[in-house]
Formats: C-alpha cells, sequence, structure tokens
C-alpha cells in the first residue's frame, strides 16, 4: 500500500456504518512518514528513516470495522481492563458493558477506537484529533471532549492527550499501535528493556491484585535488554510501573525506539493472542507498549487515581524515538 502525499488536505478512506467519512492524512518531516486516520484516530502506517514501515495497519476501513485489534486506535474512555464492568465514583456504581469475559476492556464494546474522530488542524507534520463522549456512553459519567494531537519532531513522533469533562468520570488514554522494528515476520528476537522495578501481577482475567511486585528474579524483569521470547515463551501483556522509559530493539536491522512518558505505567503486550484468521496478522507479529495509568484503578485506592473532575484538565504526552543503522 503506497503512502499518500503529505500536506494539509486527508484523502477519503471510507465511509463509516453511520455515513461519516473517514478521512487519511499523511504527516512527513524528512525523516518520519505516518499515515492517521480519522476512524479511532489511528496509525495506520509510521515509516522510519531508512523507509520501514515499523507498525501493523490495515489497508481498508472495512478490515478496520470487522479485522481490528485495536491497530494503532487511541483507546478510551478507559484503556485496559475494570474489573466486572463496574466500578463505583463519589458513592454511585456505574455499570459498563462486558467486552472482555465479565470485565470491561478498552472503554467497552464501542470505545474510543471505533469512533470516528473530528479533523480539527492538519498540517504537513502535526494532527489534531477530536472527540466528544456524551454522559452515559459505554456507561461512563460525564460528558468528557478529548483531543489528541500527533507532532513528527526529527526522528519522534509524539502524542499528546487532552480531555475536559463536566461531571466527575474517569479516564485512560492511551495509543494501541503494534510495532514491528523488522519491518515484516515477527517480534520474538527483539530486545526490550523496560525501566521498571515493579510490575502488576493480575489473575486470571488479566485484572491486578493490587501488589506491586518486584520484577528482580522473576520473568518481568527487563531492566536490562532481554529477548522477548527468552521466558515466559515471550506471551506478555502485563502492566509495569515505570521509573523511565522503555526500549525496543531489532537486532537484525539495527532499528530501535525509544517510548517516553509522563504516564505512571506501560502495559507490554506480545501480541501472542493474534490468531491470523480474525485479523490478517499472525502471533507475535508485533508488540505494545501501551503508555497509560494502572488498569482497574477506579476499583484500586491504592493506584495512582484516574478520576477526571470538572475545572481540571487531564494532561498526558508519550514521544516514540526512532534510531536506523547508519548507511554503510
Amino acid at each position: 500500500m503506497s503512502i499518500d502525499p503529505a500536506g494539509r488536505e486527508g484523502t477519503v478512506f471510507g465511509v463509516a456504518p453511520g455515513g461519516e467519512p473517514v478521512e487519511r492524512h499523511v504527516l512527513a518531516n524528512g525523516r518520519l512518514r505516518v499515515a492517521v486516520l480519522s476512524y479511532g484516530a489511528t496509525i495506520q502506517r509510521l515509516e522510519v528513516a531508512d523507509g520501514a514501515n515499523v507498525v501493523l495497519g490495515l489497508d481498508t476501513l472495512e478490515d478496520y470495522l470487522h479485522r481490528s485489534r485495536y491497530f494503532g486506535a487511541v483507546v478510551g474512555r478507559y484503556g485496559n481492563r475494570i474489573a466486572r464492568a463496574r466500578f463505583t465514583l463519589d458513592g454511585i456504581e456505574h455499570r459498563l458493558p462486558a467486552n472482555d469475559g465479565e470485565h470491561s476492556l478498552h472503554g467497552g464494546v464501542r470505545g474510543f477506537d471505533k469512533r470516528v474522530w473530528r479533523v480539527e488542524s492538519a498540517g504537513p507534520e502535526e494532527i489534531t484529533l477530536s472527540l466528544l463522549s456524551p454522559d452515559g456512553e459505554e456507561g461512563y459519567p460525564g460528558t468528557l471532549r478529548v483531543r489528541v494531537r500527533y507532532l513528527l519532531d526529527g526522528d519522534a513522533l509524539r502524542i499528546e492527550y487532552r480531555a475536559v469533562a463536566d461531571a466527575p468520570t474517569v479516564v485512560n488514554l492511551t495509543n494501541h499501535s503494534y510495532f514491528n522494528l523488522a519491518g515484516a515476520g515477527d517480534v520474538r528476537g527483539h530486545l526490550v528493556r523496560i525501566d521498571a522495578d515493579r510490575y502488576l501481577p493480575v489473575d486470571e482475567g488479566k485484572i491486578p491484585t493490587g501488589e506491586l511486585a518486584p520484577v528482580a528474579g522473576t520473568p518481568f524483569d527487563f531492566t536490562a535488554p532481554a529477548r522477548v521470547d527468552a521466558r515466559l515463551d515471550g506471551r506478555y501483556d502485563h502492566c509495569f510501573v515505570l521509573r523511565g522509559g522503555a526500549t525496543v530493539t531489532d537486532p537484525g536491522s539495527g532499528r530501535s525506539m525509544e517510548v517516553t512518558t509522563t504516564e505512571p505505567g506501560v502495559q507490554f503486550y506480545t501480541g501472542h493472542m493474534l490468531d491470523g484468521r480474525a485479523t490478517p496478522y499472525g502471533p507475535f507479529a508485533g508488540l505494545c507498549l501501551e503508555t497509560q495509568h494502572f488498569p482497574d484503578s477506579p476499583n484500586r485506592p491504592g493506584f495512582p487515581s484516574t478520576v477526571l473532575r470538572p475545572g481540571r484538565e487531564y494532561v498526558s504526552s508519550t514521544t516514540y524515538l526512532f534510531r536506523t543503522r547508519p548507511a554503510p
């Protein structure tokens, strides 16, 4: 799939089931080229300086409607899981649609990844998209107004998130890109370093137990670079408590990605549940580093709060810095 020329005007990528046109915009600065869809505020393609595309994307809107596993999308209103699809805020219980067994995942049945966002502004190197989430949507209280800005800065892509609400609610936004720095094949040979001394153990439903456990001496120790498949057969879907950032390197191509964020955690998912039938991609085709607050925080008073109140603004940013091997 070829990438469109950079420019302010987006191309029509398709028409959503509600009749809304979906736009495709391309950002480029001579180092990075990034295609962004208004459907899900999705990163469809990300080409680094040597021309390789390092994210998993789909060719058609129909694929995103029916064959996506959040590929490149902004997920919300609450990224990750909320146990038993319910939480209590200010003494009022809020029930959410259960779309992951008995739990709520990534905002519910029709989360932000399945909405058509409004393109507020678009230039050669940045784009801002916005979304209005009404009170009660997917069970969440309060009307939420969200803005996401993608900005190129040399070899870095920065994502900035902002949101305000007219009533108390919970918010946890992240981007769900799957990265493959080799540009093809799978990621089991990628080296991963996560600057985290602790991680969140989970139960069989992938809900945190509440413990912030030390990584030392466990398969969750990525304080030094380790192959994805060095332990646990590479099957990770866990949140790490960050003290710094994370780095991924593909030894074969020499490409690397450094992730820094204002968020307290990162969900490391190795894509092992991709099946190659429901989606075009098979197991381990890409890995995710979803910067975020912790899963199930609305039900865990000891976790950093995800409550957003009127008069306050949710602000978050994450930067992905890419490096490529110098040409011989």
